[in-house]
């Protein structure tokens, strides 16, 4: 309840109060919120925005450094998609910003990072077959036996362990990000796993690791199965061929899709409180119950969604694996 309450006063504080006479502009309130941005908005203080600076850095000519604000300063400024342009040839130079998604793709492996430390320092000092896990490390253990037990099934008692950590690591860091996405204020709230270009980078890891470790049985199915007639074998291949590269596609649009549907969800039932407000103290404060409601489920509904996301990445990931290399 909490977490629902938190949701809708900071998108009361931080969404732009629109004059009584005209609607709200729900699309660009989801679009603002779920958008990488040149700074990350906290929220607004008597009017002001309160957001923190991020650098901007782009390679064009020599290196430039600026922040956002000082854009119009150094001879760029943004496109209708809020991407940096130069203002004098109207061309996007090679842009390396530390933007909001880049930071909170830092700030969240920097964290994972930290977490498995402290979880490898305390089977460090401790017997675990002695004594029994607690606090943290009990529960990365949960986590990380169940990755395990799931690698050993579709991969192998053969091969299993040299794909294990991958796929704890990448189980552990979609789950963080769902997760991280979820919270409304900082360092949460970015839409990292709803952003298609993260989700096809780790979509693109699993398909390498498949593709460049897989055994001679499975090039051998994928390129000329044995199994199949003759005169079908080249259409059999192209079929494969495509099928291969469908993988990472499959993986790349379900977790964005997911993650992406549920932010909208949540920020459009939050919505309604401003698209009620033109209706009087009665009919807003009566919507604004509903909505409080119906975002506190919708955040419960995220929360299984972001476990189940996380989970059937690393399951599909460790069934394409354990199919490159059966014997």
């Amino acid at each position: 309840m909490i977490l629902g309450l938190l949701i809708s006063m900071m998108l009361l504080q931080a969404a732009p109060a629109a004059p009584a006479e005209e609607d709200v502009n729900v699309a660009e309130i989801i679009f603002e919120h779920i958008g990488d941005e040149y700074e990350w908005h906290i929220t607004e203080w008597k009017g002001k925005p309160i957001a923190i600076p991020l650098p901007c850095i782009v390679i064009d000519n020599g290196i430039h450094v600026f922040t956002a604000h000082h854009a119009a300063e150094n001879g760029y400024t943004f496109n209708e998609n809020g991407k940096l342009i130069n203002a004098a040839t109207g061309k996007r130079p090679f842009d390396i910003s530390i933007t909001k998604n880049v930071l909170s793709l830092m700030m969240s492996s920097l964290l994972l990072l930290i977490v498995v430390l402290i979880t490898a320092r305390w089977y460090k000092k401790h017997d675990a077959l002695k004594e029994a896990p607690t606090g943290l490390a009990n529960a990365m253990e949960s986590l990380i036996k169940m990755v395990d037990e799931m690698a050993l099934e579709n991969i192998g008692e053969k091969d299993y362990r040299k794909y294990s950590p991958y796929l704890c690591m990448a189980f552990l860091w979609i789950l963080l990000n769902n997760f991280m996405g979820i919270i409304p204020f900082f360092p949460g709230g970015a839409n990292l796993t709803g952003n298609i270009a993260i989700t096809l980078t780790l979509a693109l890891f699993t398909f390498f690791t498949v593709n460049l470790t897989g055994s001679k049985h499975y090039y051998k199915e994928l390129l000329w199965n044995p199994d199949s007639p003759v005169f079908l074998r080249p259409v059999m291949a192209v079929i494969e061929v495509f099928s291969a590269i469908m993988k990472p596609v499959s993986l790349t649009v379900r977790l964005f899709a997911n993650m992406l549907a549920g932010h909208i969800m949540i920020l459009c039932m939050v919505c309604v409180i401003f698209i009620m407000a033109k209706y009087g103290p009665l009919m807003c404060g009566g919507m604004t119950a509903v909505s409080v409601l119906f975002g506190i489920f919708l955040d419960a509904l995220e929360c299984l969604v972001a476990f189940i996301q996380a989970y059937v990445f690393t399951t599909l990931s460790s069934i394409y694996i354990g199919l490159a290399r059966s014997h």
